[in-house]
């Protein structure tokens, strides 16, 4: 159940924080989604006129893509703002766009003939994505078909998070707090729910160094092992606004790798899960979290 924010103990910063937060969902509530969609935009605007996270952004786009010209990541990287405050917008109504009819928020469901046949296995399904597009509020609507737990990892504010999981709950949408014990993740899949999460941030020293990008980087080991331990598949969605602000869901066959009884088998996993990833950065660079310093852990020396 999600905590009473009168029962939370928050401090003058975090009181306004929050404060803040329920202001800008209740305003964003009052407009029509299409209308917040560009009020969202305009905020991501301003974002990136203040310079909120801009040199890493632009530092990550200037390695990722050393051969395009500066005008184009410029431009990918005003995209991004933009979409970043579209999805903010989206979060004050997350159950509200959950639960629209068909085709009013998901314009399309490519693939969801791989989700039907993971329901139908009865293992469960570990539904990954990255930092990419409105990645929850794919979740969310993917709990139409079958019952969904997101592993969240909570906000530093207990006022902010409070709310957004009000949202998720409202959804749906079953919360899960990444570090809590596997047992839950295990109990999940054997229920047959499909666990959801993301695996595109760096994993300091506890993940394994595949190619993101042209460069290493460290990455979650965890799904994959979850997959090969259990059985479930690992199932990749991504989600793709199209011009009239309608999303696209575009979900892959379940990944598979030669001998999943190898001992590198998570490892290679993990490879095949971050080079689809790369795919879809690729075609929609202004989707990806360009923000997260991604390549900060450095690989171990070689030999």
């Amino acid at each position: 159940m999600v905590a009473n924010l009168q029962s939370l103990a928050l401090s003058p910063a975090e009181e306004f924080e929050s404060l803040l937060v329920r202001t800008f969902a209740a305003g964003m509530r009052a407009l029509s989604w299409q209308r917040s969609l560009r009020v969202g935009a305009g905020i991501g605007d301003l974002v990136m006129t203040i310079g909120v996270r801009r040199r890493t952004a632009e530092d990550n786009l200037a390695r990722a893509f050393p051969s395009w010209p500066e005008d184009r990541r410029r431009q990918v990287l005003r995209d991004h703002y933009r979409e970043l405050g579209r999805v903010v917008a989206e979060y004050a109504r997350l159950a509200e766009l959950a639960r629209a009819p068909e085709g009013e928020v998901f314009a399309e469901v490519r693939g969801a003939e791989h989700l039907e046949r993971a329901r139908l296995e009865r293992k469960g399904a570990i539904l990954l994505s990255g930092h990419f597009g409105n990645f929850e509020l794919a979740g969310a609507f993917l709990g139409r078909m079958n019952p969904v737990d997101l592993v969240v990892r909570p906000l530093s504010n207990p006022g902010v998070e409070a709310l957004i999981a009000r949202q998720r709950e409202a959804a749906g949408v079953g919360q899960i707090p990444a570090g809590a014990s596997l047992r839950r993740v295990y109990e999940a899949l054997r229920a047959n729910r499909w666990v959801a999460l993301v695996a595109d941030q760096d994993a300091r020293r506890h993940g394994t160094f595949v190619p993101f990008l042209g460069r290493p980087a460290s990455t979650p080991i965890g799904p994959a092992r979850l997959s090969l331990a259990t059985g479930a598949p690992i199932i990749m969605g991504f989600s793709v606004r199209r011009a009239d602000g309608l999303h696209e869901l575009h979900v892959d066959p379940p990944l598979e790798v030669e001998d999943p009884a190898a001992a590198d088998a998570p490892e290679r996993l993990t490879a095949l899960h971050t080079a689809r990833l790369e795919e879809w950065v690729r075609r929609h660079p202004e989707l990806w979290f360009w923000l997260h310093r991604r390549w900060k852990t450095p690989p171990p020396p070689a030999g």
